[in-house]
């Protein structure tokens, strides 16, 4: 998918859901799901040894099987393990922090890079390294107000908020209304406890509500 169209989707739609399974039948199921919900993009986190492997089967039936939706790796720390998985074909990468080697190299494959960042300078840095929507994190400690005051001096600015959200009306309301251009959902929209009960409309359910959320905000700001 090429960037811009990954860009445009993770804004329309509003929310990114994040998840990690070892086992490839159970990542399908769940992502099956996040896509009936509405999710249009969707990062796969680089947390367990198995993960490359589990992305790249994953990404072929993402290709396959779920047209529209772009698939992307996240907790990239650096160039190296960029590099492999732009290579597998990621259709972006998210950064827990910021390391301008891995937006070097996503520039060079012309997909999104999405670093994490929690100060005004690290946005800066990273706007200079080619990074055009940046991941506050960890939100809950950072706080909406810090969103709204940047946009002070930084009015174009596109931030995308990961921790501290909830799939409710109030924090979505919150992050929105503070001037997010995305949210990243993880255990939230997939507590363990669904996920190992196979309970595939929940998450489905979850990640609906969650999508019109977004929409209702907007809607009636």
């Amino acid at each position: 998918m090429d960037k811009e169209t990954t860009l445009i989707l993770l804004n329309e739609v509003g929310v990114l859901p994040l998840f990690y399974h070892a086992d490839i039948e159970i990542a399908k199921e769940v992502i099956n799901a996040a896509y009936r919900g509405g999710a249009r993009a969707f990062e796969f986190t680089n947390r367990g040894d198995n993960a490359f492997n589990v992305f790249t089967e994953l990404l072929a039936y993402v290709k396959e099987s779920l047209p529209g939706l772009s698939m992307g790796i996240g907790t990239i720390y650096d160039a190296e393990t960029a590099q492999k998985f732009i290579d597998a074909g990621t259709d972006f990468i998210v950064t827990p922090c910021l390391n301008p080697a891995v937006g070097e190299a996503c520039l060079k494959a012309g997909i999104p890079w999405i670093p994490g960042i929690s100060t005004l300078t690290e946005i800066y840095n990273a706007q200079q390294a080619g990074a055009e929507v940046v991941k506050l994190f960890p939100g809950e400690v950072v706080g909406s107000a810090f969103v709204r005051a940047i946009r002070g001096p930084m009015p174009k600015v596109k931030i995308m908020v990961t921790g501290g959200v909830q799939p409710t009306k109030e924090s979505i309301n919150e992050w929105f209304g503070a001037g997010a251009y995305a949210v990243g959902l993880g255990s939230n929209l997939f507590p363990k406890d669904v996920v190992a009960q196979g309970n595939y409309p929940w998450i489905e359910q979850k990640v609906a509500e969650s999508i019109a959320l977004v929409k209702e905000f907007r809607a009636n700001s």
